[in-house]
């Protein structure tokens, strides 16, 4: 007796049902690859806090980040809860960016030089601009519009 006359008549041999598996799993991953980046590359924010960038996806409108004495000259902090990088690369210059790698999607875990690192695969982003510093990433971390007024740091 063979292992193809145990299987009941009508059901998906064994090697289908892993292969139908495999595909749902790939097509899940490749679609979390993707960057969802539909924002304009532009900056954050400027001195004053007015400028361009991206929507929210975590936390809601007007959400206090941080206080700007949280956030270093020439570094930052990453708000995981939030899905939110926010830098000051230059005195009283605050810019905020996703803190999802555009290559996998994994979080962003350091800010330091200058550079955001992701550990996953080793992208590294400018605490700038969001721009690619070492790949694999090949996108920019997409901006999110922030406004600072005050001391307080909040989403726009």
């Amino acid at each position: 007796m063979t292992s193809e006359s145990l299987q009941a008549q009508g059901a998906p041999a064994r090697r289908t049902v892993v292969a139908a598996v495999g595909a749902a799993g790939l097509a899940a991953a490749l679609s979390a690859c993707g960057s969802d980046d539909s924002s304009s590359s532009g900056s954050a924010t400027t001195q004053n806090g007015s400028g361009a960038g991206g929507g929210a996806e975590a936390g809601s409108s007007g959400a206090v980040l941080a206080k700007t004495g949280d956030i270093p000259e020439g570094g930052g902090k990453i708000l995981a809860k939030e899905g939110v990088v926010v830098t000051q690369p230059v005195k009283g210059q605050f810019k905020a960016f996703s803190s999802k790698c555009t290559h996998q999607g994994c979080a962003v875990t350091g800010i330091a030089g200058g550079v955001i690192s992701c550990p996953c695969h080793g992208s590294q982003f400018s605490a700038a601009d969001g721009s690619v510093k070492k790949g694999p990433a090949t996108q920019p971390l997409p901006a999110k519009n922030i406004t600072v007024s005050g001391d307080e740091i909040k989403l726009a």
